[in-house]
């Protein structure tokens, strides 16, 4: 018996991690009973918050006592969690009460939350051989579990560990976010466990993994020397502002999967044969940008493959194929909704982003059906439902699941009198007739159809929901190259806590430092210009570093 064993509740994407550990050249099998967890030789930890699902197919007690056994055990993101005592998330749920302390919500006074990016750690614990003269650095890197200052590390919570002295013993590593310091990694005699994700955190993530997997850091330490240091709260974090490519995918006219970019989303050449343009197959760019540096992948079915059953979405296979090979965070929309097969099968939201989880993904863009779900919120005086394809999955896969995909339109007034239902601001862009102010109507069915909701409404209610990001599209900025709304993201910005990501319109190197110095967003996505190699990922990151903004640079190799 035996082996490496990964520990799933069913609340997230495992395919990325087990692509990981393939892909370092290791087996591993999920457990399936209790007794998988007491034969397993090494165990990578990836459950969730709710422990009573740990209880129903009673693994507490055999969970436990593998970890008290000394055997390896790692920890990612709520895997680390759950060792502490208790979480503020679920306050009369247990944790397994392996380390003291409390799991707590970020502070929202400062910063966006949840905390979804690259952050930089800080190594706190130091493993050195004893015997300087039989250290190599390879080795070196291993005890300490591959995790390096120099490197960035994609994080997605919303809940943290703070750091306290008390926990020193326990603390390999801590990352600022804000003025708050948390633990990142923990690390002490068999244990090892990270807040944030290795799998999804580029080559650099890769590493931890394989360090981990060789062993060397939880061996007999009798030979080694634990240097520790104190953390220091800084005047600013190390958060990183992420670049994000986004691949169009629907059928072109022959039936070809192919990615795609349209002009104020209409999608066909504009010569005489009308065809959609193809600019590529969407594996093979996503393979590209993760090459080339982007900090994550967007892919959105502007079809939606709508005659298709749902185990037959061709998007499914994108997503498997794609996750074999890019370790960063993939983002699937178009889609996400409830839908009926051919054959008169009906499955809910939550079963079509479940397929997409499995598959591959680590978030699901919700665009027409946001909509929707907001009119009937404002219809329901406010009130929550909780039968919404936002609530749904968010109650199932976190908020950190849910990115709420916004395309809007500008409607020009002549005061705001004439939209009193509707957030009207003003703006230095007048209208066809010299107008001065407008709000932003939000559109459905990729944007043939606007509604009676603006921008604002849309936002807010989707935060109240409980959704975890918003990608904020522009139709009269799509395709243009003629840079972002930036009087659209400020107002949003100021509208929610929750991260928001810029969309439609980049062009040049500018306009990427326009939208980080001009608004407060945590990301900016472009399509045809990174498709078209205009302007090149790296070198929008080269730009924005000169330019003093920190972004992440994976220079490390397996």
């Amino acid at each position: 018996m035996g082996g490496l064993y990964l520990l799933d509740y069913g609340a997230g994407n495992i395919r990325s991690l087990l692509n990981a550990v393939n892909h370092l050249g290791y087996e591993i099998k999920l457990v399936k009973t209790p007794e998988d967890i007491l034969n397993a030789e090494v165990r990578v930890g990836a459950f969730g918050s709710a422990m009573e699902f740990l209880s129903s197919k009673n693994y507490l007690e055999p969970l436990k006592k593998y970890i008290s056994s000394g055997r390896p055990f790692m920890g990612i993101c709520i895997g680390m969690q759950t060792l502490f005592d208790n979480s503020e998330e679920s306050p009369n749920v247990p944790g397994l009460g392996i380390i003291p302390g409390t799991v707590k919500l970020f502070s929202k006074s400062d910063k966006s939350v949840p905390h979804m990016g690259w952050n930089r750690v800080i190594n706190l614990k130091e493993i050195k051989n004893i015997n300087d003269d039989k250290k190599d650095d390879d080795e070196q890197e291993d005890i300490n579990f591959g995790i390096k200052e120099d490197s960035v590390y994609y994080f997605v919570h919303s809940y943290s560990v703070p750091y306290a002295n008390e926990l020193k013993e326990w603390t390999h590593s801590t990352t600022q976010y804000g003025k708050e310091m948390f633990i990142s990694a923990i690390q002490k005699n068999n244990i090892f466990a990270t807040q944030f994700h290795p799998e999804k955190s580029g080559y650099a993530g890769l590493i931890i993994l394989r360090s981990f997997l060789k062993g060397k850091g939880i061996l007999d330490i009798s030979d080694r020397n634990v240097i520790t240091k104190n953390p220091e709260l800084l005047s600013q974090d190390s958060f990183t502002k992420r670049i994000i490519a986004c691949l169009d995918v629907r059928t072109n006219d022959e039936g070809d999967l192919v990615v795609t970019k349209g002009d104020q989303y209409d999608v066909r050449e504009r010569d005489t044969s009308g065809q959609i343009r193809n600019l590529g197959k969407p594996v093979d760019l996503a393979r590209r940008y993760f090459k080339e540096g982007a900090d994550e992948i967007t892919f959105l079915n502007i079809t939606s493959f709508r005659n298709c059953p749902l185990a037959d979405f061709p998007m499914l296979e994108i997503l498997k194929l794609t996750s074999e090979t890019v370790f960063v965070p993939l983002t699937i929309g178009g889609g996400i909704r409830d839908v009926t097969d051919p054959d008169g099968k009906f499955h809910s939201a939550l079963e079509v982003a479940g397929e997409y989880f499995r598959s591959g993904a680590d978030k699901v863009s919700i665009g027409s059906d946001a909509v929707y779900a907001v009119e009937k919120y404002i219809s329901n005086n406010m009130k929550l439902s909780g039968d919404t394809a936002i609530e749904t999955i968010v109650h199932a896969y976190g908020s950190q699941a849910v990115v709420i995909s916004v395309d809007p339109r500008r409607v020009y007034v002549e005061s705001p009198n004439d939209a009193p239902k509707h957030h009207v601001i003003h703006t230095k862009y007048p209208g066809p007739r010299g107008e001065n102010w407008c709000w932003y109507q939000c559109t459905v069915k990729g944007g043939r159809e606007g509604r009676d909701i603006d921008v604002h409404q849309l936002v807010t209610a989707c935060e109240a929901m409980g959704a975890g990001e918003i990608l904020l599209n522009c139709m009269d900025k799509d395709g243009t190259n003629s840079g972002y709304d930036l009087e659209l993201i400020q107002d949003v910005k100021r509208d929610v806590k929750i991260p928001v990501i810029a969309s439609s319109g980049a062009g040049k190197l500018e306009h990427f430092f326009e939208v980080f110095s001009e608004t407060k967003v945590e990301a900016a996505l472009a399509a045809g210009i990174f498709h078209r190699n205009e302007v090149p990922i790296q070198s929008v990151k080269s730009y924005l570093k000169e330019k003093n903004f920190l972004v992440r640079n994976d220079c490390r190799k397996l």
